[in-house]
């Protein structure tokens, strides 16, 4: 049934909205458990992970608790819903994953999520709640419920007054094989390009490594790669070339877009998002438009960002200055990018729990300088990698993010009930 008919169905089909709480009980995961019971167990169990990062459980990720015969916990069946309790955002407070699977054996819930479990007379595929539940307007529901301020919980009274839709089982079974083969295309077209992006990257870094990689010419007197001949070319340690920022900004010039926390850098990429966190007061090291600002403790040394504006960051990001007119910051940013820099880095990193870099070693790294020129033909080219391997208006990853748009979009439309309440 093509889609467009569905969706002519959808207007005029009668549907029923029903508050959760009178058509579902809702019950705890497991109870009682202590740090051995999850040592060697008996059972298996549907953990906070598999919930989240799932719309439907995945069986093939189940871990083990220890489940005494005597003990009353809750078995998970099939046609339940499982929500994840709480999180730290309100946003990915009450994440949801069907039960689309009988278990031939007894299956358990974790502590931190809760499950639902619809009514007898309630008529709800379990392969239609997989979708509905991670659609946008019943998130928005779901969010409703939770509160908190460092970490937000689900409130099962609140919970109990979702109103959700309760479709005809034949147009729940058109809806779902849509969905389900909308998802296959996404995932296959999606690992298609995701293969094809990660090959772009390999050969990113192999033509940096290249571009950036010097040896002595003897023949001609200079030096050489394995696309430029240079006469010019000189070692330095990164002190030599530039130095650390050693100004600070008020927190009252700081804003989402140009406050940096290790949080939001990208990794290996030469950009950057939207900071979550804004700091109400104090001083931050100030960076300036070109600075390099990488990651300074682990497991975040490889984020990397050359600034394309005025800011402020913490202590978790260096912030890094060329001096010397002969350098050019791209270049520099390049060098910097290099795999041969992270492991530099990596070895010289101090501490254990988590590792920071060591800023004094940092600025020992010694690597090639060309002439300027030579550094400018080496920034074209790789410049060109990173804008088709990572910017997110063109190449790959737009493409990716339009597929994942436009699944959505079709989701949507089809998840659009009539709704008279």
């Amino acid at each position: 049934m093509k889609k467009n008919t569905i969706m002519e169905q959808l207007r005029s089909v009668k549907v029923e909205w029903k508050m959760l709480g009178d058509v579902a009980i809702i019950y705890g995961g497991l109870t009682g458990k202590c740090k051995t019971d999850f040592e060697k167990g008996n059972a298996k169990y549907i953990t906070y992970k598999n919930i989240f990062d799932h719309i439907q459980v995945n069986q093939d990720i189940l871990e083990t608790v220890n489940v005494l015969p005597t003990e009353k916990q809750h078995i998970v069946k099939y046609g339940d819903v499982l929500f994840t309790g709480s999180s730290e955002t309100a946003d990915e407070s009450g994440m949801s994953c069907a039960v689309t699977t009988i278990f031939d054996e007894p299956i358990y819930l974790n502590s931190f999520s809760f499950g639902v479990r619809f009514n007898n007379d309630i008529k709800m595929m379990p392969e239609f709640s997989k979708f509905l539940f991670r659609s946008n307007f019943m998130r928005k529901q779901i969010i409703k419920t939770a509160s908190g301020v460092t970490r937000f919980n689900v409130s099962k009274e609140r919970f109990k007054k979702i109103k959700i839709p309760i479709p005809p089982l034949e147009i729940q079974k058109n809806i779902v094989k849509i969905l389900d083969k909308l998802t296959e295309l996404e995932a296959t077209l999606e690992a298609t390009l995701e293969a094809e992006l990660s090959l772009r990257k390999k050969q990113y870094e192999y033509y940096r490594n290249a571009l950036l990689t010097f040896e002595q010419d003897l023949d001609r007197g200079g030096w050489k790669n394995n696309h430029f001949f240079c006469k010019e070319l000189v070692w330095r340690k990164l002190g030599e070339v530039s130095k650390y920022s050693q100004t600070r900004i008020s927190f009252n010039l700081l804003d989402e877009k140009n406050y940096v926390g290790v949080d939001n850098l990208l990794q290996n990429r030469a950009g950057k998002t939207l900071s979550n966190y804004v700091p109400t007061s104090g001083s931050f090291t100030e960076y300036q438009q070109d600075d390099i600002l990488i990651g300074n403790i682990r497991p975040y040394l490889k984020k990397i960002w050359q600034a394309d504006c005025t800011g402020g960051t913490n202590g978790d990001v260096l912030v890094i200055h060329t001096i010397d007119k002969n350098v050019h910051s791209r270049y520099l940013y390049q060098i910097l990018a290099d795999d041969k820099f992270f492991a530099f880095n990596m070895q010289n990193a101090k501490g254990t729990k988590m590792p920071r870099g060591n800023k004094n070693a940092i600025l020992q790294y010694e690597f090639p300088i060309p002439d300027l020129q030579t550094q400018q033909k080496i920034v074209e080219i790789l410049d060109k990698f990173d804008c088709l391997t990572n910017s997110i208006t063109e190449g790959l990853p737009k493409e990716i993010e339009l597929r994942r748009k436009q699944y959505e979009y079709y989701r949507e439309q089809l998840l659009t009930f009539p709704k008279d309440i």
